[in-house]
């Protein structure tokens, strides 16, 4: 069971994210859209944190974390929005969806490994 997982439609952002936290040590999953990671989340009761990109097809980002509170009852999930979008309107979504973070790309995994590491506890 895996305590991240790892949400974007790019497989190079994805594959950055979850190679660097599985160097730190941590367990990771990926999903390729708010879709699939909406099923990882259905399947893994594993998973601490998610970390997610807002624009993917299928199921974006925000709907996903809206379902994964609405419709799974994840309210104890952490989730950190990894994202290229910056404007407050998507910001305010995402806090009223209970977004711990928001960060905008590019990556940076030194600067948030501790507290994503906190997060996944």
């Amino acid at each position: 069971m895996a305590k991240i997982l790892v949400v974007d439609d790019s497989s190079t952002v994805r594959d950055e994210v979850a190679g660097f936290l599985k160097t730190a040590g941590l367990d990771v999953a990926t999903a390729v859209d708010g879709k699939d990671g909406l099923g990882k989340l259905k399947t893994d009761a594993g998973i601490k944190l998610v970390i997610c990109d807002v624009n993917m097809p299928n199921m974006d980002g925000l709907t996903m974390v809206e379902k994964m509170r609405s419709e799974l009852g994840k309210a104890a999930v952490n989730v950190v929005m990894l994202t290229t979008e910056s404007s407050p309107s998507m910001k305010e979504r995402g806090k009223a969806a209970g977004v711990k973070g928001w960060i905008v790309k590019p990556f940076n995994g030194a600067a948030v490994l501790e507290t994503f590491k906190k997060l996944a506890a």
